[in-house]
């Protein structure tokens, strides 16, 4: 059965439950047909039942849709001033906080700033709560097994203190890091949003999405943070209308939860993933 693109995104929200509607179409549009094509489906009727059908080609839809691609201190010059000034300012006098890492991809992040939290703020209690799309690659960072090019920006010091390196070398991330991290599914355009974080980070991820969207998935996270929380967002984004959100920008790639939504009371939208 032939169907436009329109049918096509619908029928995946329906037999799959994932929402392509937020997306810039014009891209998900050219990177869903450029793999259809790969996989040698003329038209998007066809590509459905493939994916119906075979989970391996869903497995790469899914990975194609998602843009799997991270890497541990991904942007070091950023994370070093998370590092040494925005969350030393953010959790001072903190004994416990909450972290998400939002579409966390492989865990190169969430075990990033892990890392952090172990060498930084050694007697501060954290969760960091990892959630992604994609099962498969959630299972990858659960296992936490990396190949060394995603480990570049991982200091000598911390490739001794939090990795082993197997026979084949691979590096796995010792299992004492993994004890305050835990794994999730969630769709950020579908699935209600957890409260009560002290960071929130989301990089790399809406510049994927429509403006609409975006907003939509700001505001929720400005509602999930605690007064004076902080979302940490990629080296490309920008979130132009961040007073309106209810954010205030305390530098490049960083925003903090503003007084003026505190003011006007916060939405309360669920606690699904934390």
């Amino acid at each position: 059965m032939k169907m436009d693109f329109s049918q096509f995104k619908r029928e995946i929200y329906k037999r799959f439950g994932i929402n392509l509607d937020g997306y810039k179409e014009k891209q998900l549009k050219r990177r869903i047909k450029s793999l259809m094509m790969s996989q040698g489906a003329s038209d998007f009727g066809e590509y459905l039942k493939m994916l119906i059908q075979d989970e391996n080609q869903w497995m790469k839809f899914l990975d194609k849709v998602t843009i799997n691609v991270s890497e541990f201190f991904r942007n070091p010059d950023i994370f070093s001033y998370l590092e040494n000034t925005i969350l030393p300012e953010s959790f001072e006098g903190k004994r416990q906080v909450k972290i998400w890492s939002a579409a966390c991809s492989n865990g190169s992040e969430p075990y990033s700033l892990a890392m952090i939290m172990e060498d930084v703020f050694p007697g501060v209690s954290y969760e960091i709560i990892a959630t992604d799309i994609d099962e498969n690659i959630l299972d990858a960072a659960r296992k936490g097994v990396y190949d060394v090019r995603m480990l570049k920006n991982v200091t000598p010091r911390r490739l001794k203190k939090y990795f082993t390196q197997d026979d084949e070398g691979l590096y796995k991330i010792n299992e004492d890091l993994k004890k305050n991290i835990s794994y999730r599914k969630h769709d950020l355009l579908v699935d209600k949003y957890g409260m009560g974080y002290d960071l929130i980070v989301c990089r790399n991820v809406t510049i994927y999405f429509t403006k609409e969207t975006q907003f939509d998935i700001y505001t929720k996270m400005n509602a999930s943070l605690k007064p004076d929380g902080v979302l940490f967002i990629g080296a490309t984004e920008n979130i132009i209308q961040h007073r309106e959100l209810g954010f205030e920008k305390i530098s490049h790639w960083f925003y903090k939860k503003s007084a003026y939504l505190l003011q006007r009371g916060d939405e309360k939208n669920g606690q699904v993933i934390g």
